[in-house]
């Protein structure tokens, strides 16, 4: 198999790592819009070979997409209108703009639309890891709208980042994305964002960080040229979700103003509930 992966960042670079190392692909064709991300790729061994992104979906059996939201929903067709009988995919967080943007695309059934649920915080080349797919699941959007073959295809490479597939429709997808990932990234920002606000006053605040206070706030590390067009593309979705977020804290801040110890309980009790959900 012959790979072309076009995003050469954590998504793509770990992927090429686990690919190649698995032996799924023989031979692995990157692109990136960054010179510097495309020449380290390849110089550390992630990609055999860089090219153009005509020349490089040409020369390739599958194409995966790891670019950002919004540079997916311009690349995506263009690729479409590349192929002739070559497998794509993509690794987006949002689906359902993507959905309708290639409807009706002559080569739709070729596409397969999948969102792999792995990350870190950190970026670039460098940052790519194998084993980073490990255990986590992937899932498949309209799958229906997908060949068999392509499915298949496409499946087999996530059998071999040890993947669990998890199927949906575009849309439910994004609804669920909201409430699982976009939501623990905006808390994530906005914790970081008050917490410098503060330490203009006090700058001891840092000292006094331990464990709990790292794992809250270590998404706020992620790229904001990532996540700007996946909140700006599933605005509807993550406002639905903030409005709840809102009133939990306001129910939090009323129970505290009011030293409510009973309501103060009663909501830590209910939100351990979330033990019985990740364990």
């Amino acid at each position: 198999m012959k790979i072309c992966i076009i995003g050469l960042g954590l998504m793509g670079g770990s992927m090429a790592i686990d690919l190649k190392k698995r032996n799924y692909a023989t031979h692995i064709i990157g692109y990136d819009q960054s010179n510097l991300h495309a020449q380290t790729a390849q110089n550390i061994g992630i990609v055999d070979e860089i090219m153009e992104i005509e020349d490089a979906v040409i020369s390739s059996d599958m194409v995966v997409l790891a670019v950002p939201a919004d540079a997916t929903l311009v690349i995506l067709p263009r690729v479409l209108d590349l192929i002739e009988n070559q497998v794509v995919t993509d690794v987006c967080s949002i689906k359902g703009n993507l959905a309708e943007r290639i409807k009706y695309h002559q080569k739709r059934s070729n596409y397969v639309a999948a969102h792999p649920m792995a990350g870190t915080e950190h970026t670039g080349p460098w940052a790519a890891k194998s084993g980073m797919f490990d255990g986590k699941a992937v899932i498949f959007c309209d799958a229906e709208s997908s060949s068999e073959e392509a499915l298949h295809t496409v499946r087999d490479m996530y059998d071999h980042l040890h993947m669990r597939p998890v199927y949906m429709n575009s849309f439910n997808h994004d609804a669920h994305a909201a409430y699982i990932s976009h939501i623990s990234h905006i808390s994530s920002f906005a914790l970081a964002l008050t917490v410098l606000d503060k330490e203009r006053n006090e700058k001891n605040i840092f000292d006094l960080a331990s464990g709990g206070f790292d794992s809250t706030v270590r998404l706020a590390k992620s790229s904001a040229d990532m996540w700007t067009p996946i909140f700006a593309q599933n605005a509807d979705n993550v406002v639905t979700v903030l409005d709840t977020y809102i009133s939990k804290l306001q129910d939090f801040k009323k129970a505290i103003e009011e030293n409510n110890k009973t309501t103060i309980n009663q909501l830590i009790t209910e939100a351990n509930k979330i033990k019985k959900v990740l364990s």
